[in-house]
């Protein structure tokens, strides 16, 4: 028997070590590792699932119910630079140390929860999850924010019952997990739901599984368009539910042409939730001031202008391009992109093409990932001209392309969340004219 971990990353060593498979959907493995440490919650559960917007839907329900008072818990993956960004409580990311007793928790359990003398079988994403969620039922909290990590209904989260679900935009991605077409992963994502719970969907577009599922089992369905809509007035925003109407919203803090949309899902739940969960008008204005999110159409100050996104599957790269077409002019794009080799790397190309200008290509320290030397095959035989430089990995690629701009000009860095957080591995990067700097995160 190996020797007990004494630091995170020996713990996330060891889980690496644990399964066969990378990603190996299903919940029976993983619940008897619960049942054997008796993890559950006292308070409200929303869980958030979704292709898109996940992360901002999160980020946005955090920041409202704490600006209310509440004391949250959040769980989201994957993280950008460190393992510990996955868990916030009461706003603060969680230190390390308070990790290894969760950790040692799940160890414990999963070797006793087998049949016979065999320990249980976890990957790593449910072998971490596990320590988050025991990790946060540890604490006093109001409310537990739950990021789903891939799908719903067989993802590591979905074996906590939720209070809430809410389904953001569906779209193609995962496909070999989730199935071949929207109406197949909406089913996936449909999962997370619980009968007589609310199910909050601000897709405009729901696929029909997911309104089949909510009838299947009897969830309250909240259906974008039908329960509660939103209206965009050119300076502020106002908000319909059932019951409740919100005003003269200041646009939400997060940038992007999308963020209504999540934030309409965000103001649905919290109307759902409001018996268990009471938000003054006062909170909701400022939480949604206060939303931060790393990473998503993240517009750093300083020139030349510098863009952060994790935008990694057409739908997303779509939503970036329309924001990047908002900004105004730029002489010159730089774009520093590398991406996982079984995304739809040309549907992201086609998109970006007419945007940029000149293509940072790189490496990603993942074996999952496509190599700068085949991320320029596929660009070549959309665009044969296209300006290509390729780097070992994104923080070369980004000292590159700052060396090459003017004041002027423009740098996106897109494609996975390996490339921002790469060149996040230093600190927030700054562009000072050529130089780059960075700055404490």
């Amino acid at each position: 028997m190996s020797p007990t971990p004494h630091t995170l990353d020996g713990w996330l060593a060891h889980a690496e070590l644990l399964h066969a498979r990378v990603i190996d959907l299903g919940l029976e493995r993983v619940q008897a590792v619960r049942a054997a440490m008796q993890l559950q919650f006292t308070c409200p559960v929303i869980t958030v699932a979704g292709t898109n917007g996940k992360g901002s839907t999160c980020a946005m329900l955090e920041a409202i119910l704490m600006a209310a008072g509440y004391r949250v818990g959040v769980y989201n993956s994957p993280h950008l630079v460190h393992f510990e960004e996955r868990c916030r409580i009461a706003g603060q990311t969680v230190n390390a140390q308070d990790l290894l007793p969760h950790f040692a928790a799940v160890e414990q359990a999963r070797l006793t929860a087998g049949v016979g003398a065999a320990a249980v079988s976890l990957s790593y994403f449910e072998f971490t999850t596990l320590a988050i969620l025991s990790l946060l039922a540890s604490q006093r909290l109001d409310a537990v924010i739950l990021e789903v990590g891939l799908g719903g209904r067989l993802d590591a989260v979905n074996i906590i019952d939720t209070d809430c679900a809410i389904i953001t935009s569906i779209d193609l991605d995962h496909m070999e997990f989730l199935g071949p077409d929207r109406e197949s992963i909406g089913r996936e994502k449909a999962g997370i739901m619980r009968a007589a719970k609310p199910a909050i969907v601000s897709d405009p577009q729901a696929p029909q599984s997911v309104q089949d599922h909510a009838e299947d089992i009897g969830a309250d369905l909240w259906l974008a368009g039908r329960d509660f809509h939103y209206t965009h007035l050119p300076q502020q925003w106002g908000w319909q539910g059932r019951a409740q109407r919100r005003h003269s919203l200041a646009f939400p803090a997060l940038r992007g042409a999308n963020q209504l949309l999540n934030a309409s899902g965000v103001l649905a739940a919290l109307e759902a939730l409001q018996a268990a969960l009471p938000v003054a008008a006062q909170a909701v204005r400022e939480g949604f001031a206060r939303a931060e999110l790393p990473g998503r159409f993240q517009v750093l100050a300083g020139q030349p202008t510098l863009v952060l996104d994790v935008g990694h599957n057409p739908h997303a790269i779509a939503v970036l391009a329309e924001n990047l077409d908002s900004m105004g002019y730029f002489p010159v794009t730089h774009a520093v992109f590398g991406a996982m080799a079984d995304k739809d790397i040309p549907g992201m190309l086609r998109r970006m093409l007419p945007l940029i200008d000149v293509w940072h290509l790189c490496d990603l320290p993942t074996p999952r990932a496509a190599s700068a030397k085949e991320l320029a095959a596929h660009l070549l035989a959309l665009k044969p001209d296209a300006r290509i430089a390729q780097h070992p990995d994104p923080l070369q690629a980004l000292r590159a392309a700052a060396a090459a701009v003017e004041l002027t000009d423009r740098i996106v860095v897109f494609g996975s969340f390996y490339t921002v957080g790469g060149v996040m591995q230093e600190g927030l990067p700054r562009l000072h004219g050529k130089h780059l700097v960075s700055s404490p995160q």
